[in-house]
C-alpha cells in the first residue's frame, strides 16, 4: 500500500509515466521473488511483433502530410464537393478533420495543423464564433476510430497479447471502426445543418470540383491504397504502412515538392518521438501486465466488481463513466497500455466482445479530449485561438452531448461495430 501511495505521489510530481509503470512492474516482480531480467523480456518481445512496424510507419507519414499542404489540398477539395450544402463548411471541417486525424493519431496535430485554415475561413462564411470554436476543438479528435489510426492498432496489439476473449485481428478492428466512426460524422454534420441553414450556400461548379480534384490528384489514392490494400488481403497491415510512406514521401517530396530534404530529418524526429515514447511505455506496460496477470489482479478486480454489478448493462454504464473521466486524465496511448490490461478480463467477463469493447474505449477516449474542466484539446484551441477556457467549454457542450449520445448508441448496438467484420 505505501509503495502505491509513493508511485501516485510520483507520479502527480510529473514523473515519466513510463517510470512509474516500470518501477510498479519492478518492485511487484522483485516482492514474489522473479528474476527482473523478465522486464527486459518483455522488450525483446516487441521486436518479434510484427505489427508493430505499421506504427513508426504510419506516424511518419501522418507529420508528412501535415507538414506540406496535403491539408489545404483537403480542404478545397472538401469545400468544392460539399460546399454547395447549407452547413457544408461545417461538414467539409468535420470531413478533413477526421481524415488527417486518421493519419496522425493526434488531435492536437489536427487543430495545429488545420485551425489557421478552418476557423477563418468560418468566421468569413457567416458561422458563429462559438459555434467555429466547438467545431474545430472537438472535431480534432475525430478520426481516431478511422484506419490506420494509431490508436486503434495499439489497442490490437495490446489485445491480442493477452489472449483473453476471442481472438481478433486488427484488420478487423479497422473495419469495426467506420461505422461508429461514421455515425459521429452524421449527428454533427446534422447539428452543423440545423444550426447553419440560414448561411449563404457557395455555388457547385464543375470547373472547380474539377480543379480541386486535380490539385489532389496524387494524395486521393491513399485511402484506397491503404484499406483497399489491407482488405483485399493484397496487403498485411505492416505492409500497407511501408507503401503509404514511401507513397507520401515520393508525393510530397519529388512530386509536390513541398517538403525540402533538409527538412525531412527534423520530420522524421518529431515523429520518432512520439513513437519511441509509445514504444517505452508499451514495453514497460507489458511486463507490468505479466505481473497484474500472474497475481490474478485482473480476477480480483472482476470478483469486486461482480460483487456491486450483476448486468452487463450496469457494467457497460458505468463503464462510459470511468472512461469519460479517464479521458480527461490521460493521454491516450497512456490510457490504453494502463487501462486495457485491467478492462479487458473484466468486459470479457461480462460478455463484451473484445473488438466491441475497443471502439467503446476509443470513442469515450475522443470525447475526454474536450471534456472540462482538462481535456487535452481545451487548452491546445486555447492556446491556438487566444480565447478564454470558460469560452471554450461554452463552445464545446453542444458538441459534447451529440458525440455523447453517438457513444451510448456505439456501447448499447454492438451490431453497429461489429456488422461489418461479421461480413467478411
Amino acid at each position: 500500500m505505501l509503495i502505491s501511495l509513493i508511485l501516485l505521489l510520483l507520479a502527480l510530481l510529473g514523473t515519466p509515466l513510463f517510470a512509474i509503470i516500470a518501477a510498479g512492474a519492478l518492485l511487484g516482480f522483485y516482492q514474489n521473488d522473479v528474476d527482473l531480467m523478465v522486464v527486459a523480456i518483455e522488450f525483446y518481445r516487441l521486436t518479434d511483433m510484427s505489427i508493430l512496424l505499421a506504427i513508426p510507419l504510419f506516424t511518419f507519414a501522418g507529420y508528412l502530410l501535415s507538414e506540406s499542404r496535403a491539408p489545404h489540398r483537403l480542404m478545397r477539395l472538401t469545400q468544392a464537393l460539399l460546399g454547395w450544402l447549407p452547413g457544408g463548411l461545417a461538414m467539409v471541417s468535420l470531413t478533413a478533420c477526421a481524415l488527417l486525424t486518421a493519419f496522425t493519431g493526434a488531435s492536437g496535430v489536427t487543430i495545429v495543423a488545420l485551425g489557421a485554415l478552418l476557423y477563418p475561413a468560418l468566421m468569413q462564411a457567416g458561422y458563429r464564433e462559438n459555434f467555429s470554436l466547438g467545431l474545430i476543438t472537438t472535431s480534432g479528435s475525430l478520426g481516431l476510430l478511422f484506419a490506420p489510426s494509431l490508436p486503434l492498432i495499439l489497442y490490437g496489439v495490446i489485445a491480442q497479447q493477452m489472449s483473453v476473449g476471442r481472438p481478433f485481428t486488427i484488420d478487423e478492428l479497422f473495419l469495426a471502426g467506420i461505422m461508429p466512426g461514421l455515425l459521429m460524422l452524421v449527428l454533427l454534420s446534422g447539428w452543423s445543418y440545423s444550426q447553419n441553414r440560414h448561411l449563404p450556400l457557395i455555388k457547385f461548379t464543375g470547373t472547380e470540383a474539377w480543379q480541386a480534384i486535380n490539385e489532389a490528384r496524387w494524395e486521393l489514392p491513399l485511402p484506397f491504397v491503404v484499406l483497399g490494400g489491407i482488405y483485399s488481403g493484397y496487403f498485411a497491415v505492416s505492409e500497407a504502412a511501408a507503401v503509404t510512406t514511401a507513397y507520401v514521401l515520393i508525393v510530397e517530396v519529388l512530386i509536390y515538392r513541398e517538403i525540402e530534404l533538409q527538412k525531412l530529418p527534423e520530420i522524421m524526429r518529431k515523429a520518432m518521438v512520439m513513437v519511441g515514447g509509445i514504444l517505452v511505455i508499451l514495453g514497460v506496460s507489458l511486463a507490468s501486465t505479466n505481473y497484474m496477470i500472474d497475481a490474478d489482479v485482473p480476477g480480483l478486480l472482476f470478483g469486486f466488481v461482480k460483487e456491486h454489478i450483476s448486468s452487463q448493462l450496469t457494467f457497460l454504464i458505468a463503464l462510459n463513466i470511468f472512461l469519460l473521466i479517464l479521458g480527461t486524465l490521460l493521454d491516450i496511448f497512456a490510457a490504453l497500455v494502463i487501462m486495457i490490461p485491467l478492462l479487458l478480463p473484466i468486459a470479457v467477463g461480462y460478455g463484451v466482445d473484445p473488438v466491441h469493447l475497443g471502439i467503446i474505449f476509443l470513442a469515450n477516449m475522443q470525447i475526454g479530449y474536450f471534456t472540462p474542466p482538462i481535456g487535452m484539446n481545451l487548452f491546445i484551441a486555447s492556446y491556438r485561438f487566444q480565447r478564454p477556457m470558460l469560452q471554450l467549454y461554452r463552445a464545446t457542450l453542444p458538441f459534447f452531448f451529440i458525440l455523447l449520445l453517438s457513444v451510448l448508441i456505439i456501447t448499447y448496438w454492438p451490431a453497429l461495430t461489429l456488422g461489418l467484420s461479421s461480413l467478411r
